[in-house]
């Protein structure tokens, strides 16, 4: 059994934590992961149509109604992401009123934005939930400690999804963090679909691994099954990194990544955001949303990380979870053996 001050803190069995990925829901997601051992971590859902604080409230008691275990929820600060700050209080103000949530929700989450907002509100309001912040590069890193933060999920441009400027890669940056912040709490997320990767993260110094695109290929996952489908016959060249709502983001090549352009630089996504409509953003809504609930392929966008190039099948949660941190146990073993 791998222990680490993460699995310790939380109350988990297995340092193995679901990356969040809103819009989409990851709802029954996050109770299977809790209830293998592992942290399951509800996305911030921002679907066309949807109150997105209280879809995140039904989420909240849809996990409290199915199992008893330790999560975490996500938020995402973005400037254009105009309803977490009342997410937070609202998620803050149910920790207080619901005990059963007080004891479960051990982890928060912030990304695509600030996190100053979010420490201070949390560190006032819910000094026990653990807030760690996604820091895709060292500068960054250095500005979520500078915050208050519990602890950063440093964040490689392997991933999917939505990614830094800084195009600094995990194997890197986790390495980066855990020399410079040993005493401080460390998630490594970007490229781990695998035992080998589960345990390199854990060698480099991280408390637990967070894995995005492995989830979604599990049967358990909410992703549309032509979604799902995608994944495990990609490789790791079949992705790339074009503009999406918060900046860079990481697709799938179809046909709407490969027309919708190459990445805008900081300065550019900063004016746009500016002059951004409401047809606008809901056009660019509506390309994630028709991946997800209409499983269409080609002109949605699909967030995918290039480790689909390691996954060569849809696994239950379950076996993911334990599987994985077996054999990650056993190849830190025979590392260990080989030390003379």
């Amino acid at each position: 059994m791998i222990k680490t001050r993460l699995t310790e803190l939380f109350g988990i069995k297995y340092p193995i934590i679901s990356a969040p990925m809103g819009p989409f829901y990851t709802t029954k997601l996050t109770v299977a992961v809790s209830e293998v051992g592992g942290l399951g971590v509800l996305s911030h859902a921002t679907l066309r149509g949807k109150n997105s604080v209280k879809d995140m409230i039904a989420q909240l008691e849809y996990v409290l109604e199915h199992t008893d275990k330790p999560f975490g929820v996500n938020v995402r600060t973005a400037r254009v992401q105009t309803d977490h700050k009342i997410m937070l209080r609202k998620i803050i103000q149910n920790i207080k009123q619901n005990p059963k949530l007080r004891e479960q929700l051990v982890y928060i989450i912030t990304s695509a934005g600030g996190s100053k907002f979010a420490s201070k509100l949390l560190k006032e309001k819910t000094p026990d939930v653990k807030h760690f912040h996604v820091s895709p590069a060292l500068w960054l890193v250095d500005k979520s400690f500078a915050a208050g933060c519990d602890g950063v999920c440093a964040t490689g441009t392997e991933g999917g999804g939505h990614q830094s400027y800084e195009g600094i890669t995990t194997l890197v940056l986790v390495s980066q963090v855990a020399q410079k912040y040993p005493e401080k709490l460390l998630v490594a997320c970007g490229g781990i679909a695998n035992p080998e990767s589960v345990a390199a993260g854990l060698a480099m110094g991280a408390d637990a691994v967070a894995m995005g695109t492995r989830f979604i290929a599990s049967t358990e996952s909410e992703f549309h099954p032509n979604y799902k489908a995608l994944i495990p016959p990609a490789t790791a060249r079949d992705t790339m990194l074009t503009t999406g709502g918060f900046g860079p983001i990481r697709l799938l090549k179809n046909k709407y990544c490969l027309e919708h352009g190459k990445i805008m630089t900081k300065e550019e996504k900063m004016a746009q955001e500016l002059a951004l409509d409401m047809d606008t953003f809901l056009e660019d809504l509506y390309r994630y949303e028709i991946v997800y609930t209409q499983g269409d392929v080609e002109d949605g966008a699909i967030p995918v990380g290039q480790t689909c190039g390691m996954i060569d099948s849809i696994m239950d949660v379950g076996d993911i979870i334990t599987n994985f941190s077996k054999k990650a146990e056993q190849i830190l073993k025979k590392l260990s053996s080989k030390i003379s």
